[in-house]
């Protein structure tokens, strides 16, 4: 496969200026969110916190759609907005100044309302990335959720009001490549070394090795004698599973350690860290569960040309698990750090990375003759080779639409009812915050903006509506609908800032398609600081 170019003068200052999301995401993540577009609907506090984490860390482009103008409130809550804007268009305010913050950000702003784009321009929505919306109604909340569900464009529907902030994603598939494990286990091949990793191992001889060198073995080396001498001494084949049979192994590691005249064992780091990763290097190697299940999911195994490259790669993926691979997943060619000789160390690094190079090039040879047979988009070698690299920790997300959640379907009403049962549940500011939607269509303001006590009975009768189609006795308590009232629609920043930051997360987290993102509710409580994610 064809090795990286080296990477250009104008690539180092980008990579100066981007330096710390570099490390998250990589050259190829930060070059997807380059070419990201985002459109926000609705300029409000909520809507420019989430701009501002999405232009810094250079998004392609934003547009934000907005008809409204910039009021005494808007100016009072959001710091994107000066004294000088009140009175004009709330949009191209917005952006003026949130563009200083990065120059190479492109910026759009449409003066329009979202059911006026809806109805007259609909393939509006088709050109970007992910669509963010703030303060929505909920028939426009509905009309746009669907709307961007058949065009396939993921939404996210984003609330703040008072102390109590939301979030939900809309994506009707999401696959991620890079999901960024936590405890990722190294891929190592002890257990079934190949021809040349066997040849290395066996090239040494720890017994016969000089004192001086002896601290340079590489703990990988350690680990396979230790294990071979095990297995000689069970007169077994078989692989350490258990405790038992995994400290067993140890103390034929601590048996390799050199003692000095006085038979104290000499301290060696190698020996160390070969003690240290008994737990987690001594794991066979198999096939997950979970990627068996996608590989061989009706995606994966009936192609058409209109399947994603994800799916082609999938497919080609199970072909050489059958073949080639002899039932396992490409070799990931990653060594982890240890003590050990530069020349030990290159060597072994080597021939990890020959060995993941030849087998993602066999991959990449299976998906050429599928793009062939379809006729169609080629995949490049760089992602075929990304695909194989981190094949083991693959994971789609199946994402369900907010038209049919705002329709109460059965398997919806009955995950609500199911958590409204649980004390002090979180689902009940998703209540509230849907029954402030419906209070708003009903009176074009939001409760409590007005009259705060007068709103307190109106409110109740939307929860209640709500509850009823979940089949839910009332609350016990109307607190929530007081506070609810009280608040009377306002946004506190500290809140927006928060969920803001969250959903330009989970923005960048499509846009990249790396890292797992939310699935598919999450919501806050500011008073309590509390969360909770809900999958409808």
């Amino acid at each position: 496969m064809a090795s990286p170019s080296p990477k250009s003068p104008e690539q180092s200052e980008k990579n100066k200026q981007y330096d710390r999301q570099l490390r998250l995401w990589g050259d190829h993540g930060q070059a997807a969110l380059e070419k990201g577009h985002i459109c926000l609907i609705n300029a409000t506090a909520l809507g420019t916190e989430v701009l501002k984490s999405i232009v810094l860390p250079g998004v392609g482009a934003v547009t934000i759609v907005d008809d409204s103008t910039v009021s005494e409130e808007d100016i009072g809550s959001n710091f994107f907005l000066e004294t000088s804007s009140k009175g004009l268009n709330r949009g191209s305010e917005t952006l003026r100044l949130i563009l200083e913050l990065n120059p190479a950000v492109q910026g759009h702003a449409v003066q329009e309302s979202t059911h006026q784009l809806l109805q007259a321009n609909p393939d509006f929505f088709k050109s970007f990335t992910v669509v963010v919306g703030t303060a929505l109604e909920e028939k426009t909340i509905k009309e746009l959720s669907q709307h961007l569900w058949d065009i396939n464009v993921p939404f996210i529907l984003a609330r703040s009001v008072g102390f109590l902030g939301s979030f939900r994603i809309q994506t009707k598939e999401h696959a991620i490549i890079e999901t960024h494990p936590d405890n990722e286990q190294p891929d190592l091949r002890l257990d079934i070394p190949f021809p040349a990793l066997s040849e290395y191992l066996d090239s040494i001889d720890i017994e016969a090795v000089d004192l001086k060198d002896h601290g340079h073995i590489p703990w990988i080396v350690i680990l396979h004698k230790a294990v071979m001498t095990w297995q000689k001494a069970q007169n077994d084949t078989r692989w350490p599973m258990s405790r038992k049979e995994k400290n067993e192994v140890k103390e034929v590691v601590m048996g390799f350690i050199r003692k000095d005249e006085n038979g104290i064992p000499i301290r060696e780091e190698n020996f160390e860290e070969a003690l240290r990763a008994i737990n987690t290097a001594l794991h066979p190697t198999f096939l997950p569960v979970q990627i068996q299940d996608l590989l061989y999911c009706s995606n994966a195994t009936n192609l058409t040309k209109e399947s994603s490259p994800f799916w082609i790669m999938c497919s080609a993926l199970r072909a050489f698990i059958e073949a080639e691979g002899k039932g396992k997943l490409p070799l990931k060619g990653v060594l982890p750090d240890m003590t050990a000789s530069t020349e030990h160390y290159v060597k072994l690094q080597n021939i990890y990375r020959t060995q993941a190079a030849f087998e993602a090039e066999a991959v990449y040879r299976k998906v050429q003759q599928i793009v062939n047979q379809l006729h169609c988009e080629c995949i490049s070698e760089a992602d075929v080779k990304l695909f194989c690299r981190h094949s083991r920790n693959l994971h789609l997300i199946a994402g369900s639409n907010i038209a049919n959640e705002y329709q109460m379907t059965a398997p919806v009403s009955s995950y609500i009812a199911r958590h409204l049962e649980e004390p002090d549940v979180m689902m009940v500011h998703y209540i509230l915050l849907r029954a402030a939607e419906m209070f708003c269509s009903e009176h074009c303001r939001a409760p409590g903006e007005l009259e705060p006590e007068g709103d307190i009975a109106s409110l109740k009768t939307c929860v209640s509506k709500l509850l009823t189609d979940v089949s839910c006795s009332p609350f016990p308590k109307d607190d929530h609908v007081h506070e609810m009232c009280r608040y009377g629609g306002a946004e506190i920043h500290s809140v927006s800032a928060f969920i803001g930051g969250c959903v330009a997360q989970e923005a960048i987290k499509i846009i990249t398609k790396q890292y797992k993102p939310v699935n598919n509710t999450f919501i806050y409580d500011g008073a309590s600081t509390s969360t909770a994610t809900f999958t409808f």
